[in-house]
């Protein structure tokens, strides 16, 4: 069990998110980089649905009460135990009576914390992530506050305790970004065609910048404005985390793990699947600009994606073993 000294900006308790109850208004949610859950999971031999803590930006705090091993990943937050460094994407058993602390993350927005077995708390159509705008899941559907207690489903491994973890060139090149812009692939959408090869061009062509006003719900992006020839919205339609819409202002607007469920605006596009975790790091007032992909491209993504969990699973496995 652990206990929340700092939440930091914005802690919550994220999942992969409830799919499949948009037709109810009920949103998606889930972690942002879900990557980097579904690894840290894997190190933890976890089922990939295990419920973590998502930490904006750092900033958070927690002492632990019971022993408990766990998994760093995401977002450096400079995280520290009893005053010394523990790094990302490592395994770790904790003792009662220790303290984790993170800083505040110079590079990427969101760090995630794993426990072995997952966090216990209610299971809520399918999932335990937090959905701030219904106000349910994770923990009573909120962002984390100083006291709040929270135990794993499982007990850790202390004799021997874990300590293991991805080397840094591993992870160095596997999951993180320093290109400028930051390059998203996306398949075109329903509506691509209804704008000339002008504003296709500047869409493609042109460095986004990511507004200061965006947040889980979607990214807002800055940029020279796309004036189509004629204007028009649709009737409202099913919309899904990374669908690119643009509204009349203009400026494209990136659905992400909040998403809406509904929205008439036209879209430009989708941001594959495969890149959604790069867009989850990447900084408010960082650039980003958009590669066109084909449906075959985006599979063979996530197909390798899949592959690297795969390995990460195998390795893991052999020092979970008892």
């Amino acid at each position: 069990m652990i206990e929340i000294s700092a939440p930091g900006l914005l802690a919550t308790i994220q999942d992969l998110g409830r799919p499949g109850f948009g037709s109810l208004g009920v949103g998606r949610s889930g972690a942002m980089d879900a990557l980097a859950l579904r690894i840290a999971n894997a190190m933890l031999g976890n089922e990939e649905t295990a419920a973590g803590i998502e930490i904006t930006l750092g900033g958070f705090e927690c002492r632990i009460l019971e022993a408990v091993d766990i998994c760093l990943a995401g977002a450096d937050c400079k995280a520290m135990l009893d005053g010394k460094p523990l790094p990302r994407w490592w395994v770790q058993s904790l003792r009662p009576g220790q303290t984790l602390k993170m800083g505040f993350s110079t590079n990427g927005m969101r760090g995630y914390l794993a426990v072995r077995g997952g966090l216990n708390v209610p299971e809520i159509l399918g999932s335990r992530a937090t959905d701030m705008k219904g106000g349910f899941g994770g923990l009573e559907g909120r962002a984390l506050q100083k006291g709040d207690r929270l135990a794993a489903l499982h007990k850790a491994t202390l004799s021997p305790p874990l300590a293991f973890g991805l080397s840094s060139t591993i992870w160095q090149s596997l999951f993180e970004s320093t290109a400028i812009p930051q390059p998203l692939r996306f398949i075109q959408a329903a509506e691509w065609g209804d704008y000339d090869r002008e504003n296709q061009t500047l869409f493609t062509a042109q460095a986004w910048q990511i507004s200061q006003d965006s947040n889980r719900i979607g990214y807002r992006l800055e940029g020279e404005e796309i004036i189509p020839m004629e204007r028009k919205e649709l009737l409202s339609h099913g919309i899904l985390p990374g669908t690119i819409q643009l509204p009349s202002s203009g400026k494209p607007v990136i659905q992400l793990a909040d998403a809406n469920t509904a929205g008439g605006y036209p879209k430009l596009g989708v941001v594959i699947e495969a890149d959604l975790p790069l867009l989850a790091q990447a900084r408010l007032g960082s650039t980003v600009r958009f590669v066109p992909c084909a449906l075959e491209e985006a599979k063979a993504a996530t197909e390798k994606q899949n592959r690297m969990l795969d390995e990460i699973r195998t390795c893991a496995a052999f020092h979970l073993a008892p």
